[in-house]
């Protein structure tokens, strides 16, 4: 690919279960997009029908609100992308042929393809099973993407052997910010009131979104995945009410040395678009260093501790992790 790449990522606040005022927001926005020339557009996890309520729903309920992967939604969102010559990446619930759920994302490519990945590490639900593969793909316009959800992204393995496997830009889809973190220097909720009061008063909510519970804690592992690996990263987040809890936006684009591009941090529905050269990627340092490894050291990696948890347990537990050696 000799030119720049235009690329979008959307933050927006969906409606919980509501998947057809969802999927209108998903065609207005991807509208607006490419309105600015995006070729490629991410939109947030699961944002077809709404994230963090679903761990209080039944598994009975969950099956039906699940869709194949060839489903309604994903046919919508295809459509779109033909219609507007675009990449459209999209959160969906996905009901497996074996009948499995899983938290999935499509991204639709103009003429019909279309990439389903499923999350590694799903702990929204006992009823959501985790992806077992990686999900990495060649585009129209040169460049190789691959997708990581949430909290596949936060394990530094994954973003590794996405970029090994040949992904430059790696979409990102999340819903974060403003959670109850277990960590004592973890993320905390952001009053539930700033956002209920952000047309009133902007400043404090946008303060807040800025803050250690939203950007501030991006910034700690964010630019690193993208510096460490050499590659582009489209963050695409839920802004606003999300149950229980407030996510924090603050849609972004960082380039191959950990730069941020683009961003906001605005409280409500945004898009962010930047250019993406792909000419930053060979010499990165992140790309340099991944050539001076020495995979015959690294088998460690792949072997069991014996500490290792499920997804929801590790995202739940309170239990301190035990450090290898200091016993």
């Amino acid at each position: 690919m000799d030119g720049a790449l235009r690329a979008a990522v959307v933050q927006f606040e969906p409606t919980p279960g509501g998947r057809d005022a969802n999927l209108a927001i998903v065609d207005r926005l991807a509208r607006e997009a490419v309105g600015q020339g995006a070729q490629l557009i991410a939109f947030p996890e699961m944002c077809a029908l709404g994230y963090w309520h679903l761990r209080r729903l039944s598994a009975e309920r969950l099956h039906e609100l699940a869709e194949p992967a060839d489903g309604f939604t994903v046919r919508s969102v295809a459509a779109l992308a033909d219609e507007s010559a675009a990449g459209i990446g999209v959160g969906f619930l996905e009901r497996g042929a074996d009948g499995r759920l899983f938290n999935s994302y499509a991204v639709a490519l103009p003429g019909g393809d279309v990439h389903v990945h499923r999350k590694l590490h799903a702990f929204e639900h006992e009823a959501i099973a985790s992806g077992d593969a990686f999900t990495v793909f060649d585009t129209p316009w040169g460049v190789r993407a691959g997708i990581l959800i949430c909290w596949d992204n936060n394990l530094v393995e994954n973003v590794r052997a996405t970029a090994l496997l040949g992904a430059t830009v790696l979409i990102a889809p999340h819903q974060t910010g403003g959670t109850d973190s277990r960590s004592p220097h973890g993320m905390k909720p952001v009053p539930a009131e700033l956002w209920e009061r952000r047309h009133e008063d902007p400043a404090a909510i946008e303060a807040a979104f800025r803050g250690p519970n939203g950007r501030g804690w991006l910034l700690r592992w964010l630019p690193a995945r993208a510096h460490d690996n050499g590659l582009f990263i489209l963050f695409a987040n839920g802004v606003g009410r999300d149950d229980d809890e407030i996510r924090t936006g603050n849609a972004m684009i960082l380039d191959p040395y950990g730069r941020i591009v683009a961003e906001t941090w605005a409280a409500r529905d945004e898009v962010v678009v930047a250019d993406l050269d792909p000419g930053l990627v060979p010499l990165s340092t992140g790309r340099r260093w991944m050539r001076g490894r020495r995979p015959e050291l690294y088998g460690l990696l792949a072997e069991r501790s014996g500490d290792e948890l499920d997804p929801r347990a590790a995202r739940f537990s309170d239990a301190p992790v035990r450090i290898p050696g200091a016993d």
